[in-house]
């Protein structure tokens, strides 16, 4: 993957509107925000498109939709949304590596990022980590540096507020798990609900599930109903109630590689 080659195809195009005073503010929609081309090539012509059925296509997305709002602040344009070029591929091989958010009426992981990327309401807000890679970092090399990219983004509504953390790396390899220290300041509440959503091989992930039951191109339904079920957005642990301090939250999680969590926090 190269993250970088996709962040400066925008940065171009970022780079057209804003040379035009008369587009000033007006809404930006990305139509085609996707890593590569061709949607409907294949596994079977092109091997390396193996990455949209797992955890590589979910990671890229969450890091690169966080480059796309620090890109359009960085240029002065209104971006309003960014959609995916996938496509609808009827009566073809389960999980055959198109561009398609689910295969033969099963989600794939990525579909869950979006629904993440959903639930993150109301405003952006600051968010920091000492492990993300640096905007001008992505747009010179991508992400091939010894360590991966391990970021975040947040928003906050009245009552609620959703952190996203990822662990990517261009390098398609699965590897150790990072311990991340998350501190969570200015909430308005003494007491808030944590639930935490996860997309990973053991979460979210109809992909990691079909391989486990022998990768069958004619599952039988009781199979189909599993693999339905396993690729939707999964809540990891129980909902829990934590106490803040000075305004103030702490946790620690372990976010393996190609991994990307959603901290959704709620308050009365």
């Amino acid at each position: 993957m190269s993250l970088k080659n996709q962040m400066n195809d925008i940065v171009r195009h970022f780079k057209v509107i804003q040379s035009y005073p008369q587009l000033k503010n007006i809404p930006v929609i990305i139509g085609e925000s996707d890593p590569e081309g061709c949607a409907a090539c294949g596994m079977a012509t092109n091997p390396e498109n193996a990455y949209r059925n797992g955890t590589m296509y979910s990671s890229y997305e969450a890091a690169s939709f966080a480059r796309h709002y620090e890109l359009a602040k960085q240029y002065g344009i209104n971006l309003t949304g960014a959609v995916t070029w996938a496509f609808e591929f009827e009566n073809q091989p389960w999980f055959y590596g198109f561009r398609d958010l689910a295969t033969n009426g099963v989600d794939k992981p990525v579909l869950n990022v979006f629904r993440m990327l959903g639930m993150m309401n109301g405003e952006w807000v600051k968010a920091e980590s000492d492990h993300q890679y640096s905007l001008q970092q992505v747009l010179d090399s991508s992400v091939r540096g010894a360590q991966t990219d391990v970021g975040v983004m947040a928003s906050k509504n009245t009552n609620s507020a959703a952190v996203m953390l990822w662990n990517y790396h261009d390098a398609d390899i699965k590897g150790d798990t990072t311990d991340v220290s998350i501190s969570i300041n200015n909430i308005p509440a003494k007491k808030i609900k944590l639930t935490q959503y996860r997309i990973d091989d053991a979460h979210s992930n109809a992909y990691e599930v079909w391989k486990k039951i022998g990768s069958p191109q004619d599952p039988m339904a009781e199979q189909i109903a599993t693999l339905e079920k396993a690729g939707q957005l999964q809540q990891i642990n129980e909902t829990e109630t934590l106490s803040t301090k000075d305004r103030s939250t702490q946790m620690r999680i372990a976010l393996p590689r190609q991994a990307v969590t959603l901290l959704k926090l709620s308050w009365q």
